[in-house]
C-alpha cells in the first residue's frame, strides 16, 4: 500500500507525460499481483473452486481496472485543478466521482450473480467481503494522500 501513496504524490507533483503514464501503470500492476497474492492466501479454495474462481475474477477485473483508470484520470484533474479551483470545477469533480462509486457497486452486484453461479455463496459472500475490505484500503490510502479544497 505505500507504492500506492505513492501513485498519488507522483500524480500531484509531476506534469501529464508518458513517463508519469508509465510509472503509474507499473504501480497498479504491482498493487494487482499482491491484490492476487491476498485473495489466493485468505480464500483457501478448493480446486474445483480455483478453476472457477479465476476466469470470472479476470473479467471483473478488467472492468474494474477501467473504472480505476476513470479514478486515475479523476485524480489528475483534481491536480490540475487544485490551486485554480473553482465552485463550479468542484461540482464536476464531486459528480464524476460519485459517478464512478454507482459504477463500482453496480459492478460488484453483476459479479456477485456470476461468481454465486460458480461458488458456494458463502464462499462468493467471503470474496466479497475480502474484496470490499482491499478496497476500502486502497480508497482510504487515495484519500489520506488528496489535500482538500482549499
Amino acid at each position: 500500500m505505500k507504492k500506492l501513496s505513492l501513485i498519488i504524490a507522483f500524480v500531484l507533483a509531476s506534469s501529464a507525460g508518458y513517463a508519469q503514464d508509465a510509472y503509474i501503470e507499473l504501480l497498479r500492476s504491482d498493487v494487482k499481483t499482491k491484490k492476487v497474492a491476498i485473495i489466493t492466501e485468505v480464500m483457501h479454495f478448493t480446486n474445483e473452486e480455483t478453476n472457477a474462481f479465476w476466469p470470472v475474477y479476470r473479467e471483473y477485473d478488467l472492468e474494474l481496472s477501467k473504472i480505476g483508470d476513470g479514478r486515475l484520470q479523476l485524480i489528475k484533474d483534481y491536480a490540475q485543478n487544485y490551486e485554480t479551483m473553482t465552485d463550479e470545477k468542484a461540482k464536476e469533480l464531486v459528480d464524476r466521482a460519485l459517478r464512478l462509486e454507482a459504477k463500482r457497486t453496480k459492478l460488484k452486484k453483476k459479479y456477485f450473480k456470476k461468481f454465486d453461479k460458480v461458488l458456494p455463496s458463502k464462499t462468493a459472500a467471503k470474496f466479497f467481503q475480502l474484496e470490499n475490505q482491499i478496497n476500502l484500503l486502497i480508497d482510504l490510502q487515495i484519500a489520506s494522500e488528496l489535500p482538500l479544497i482549499k
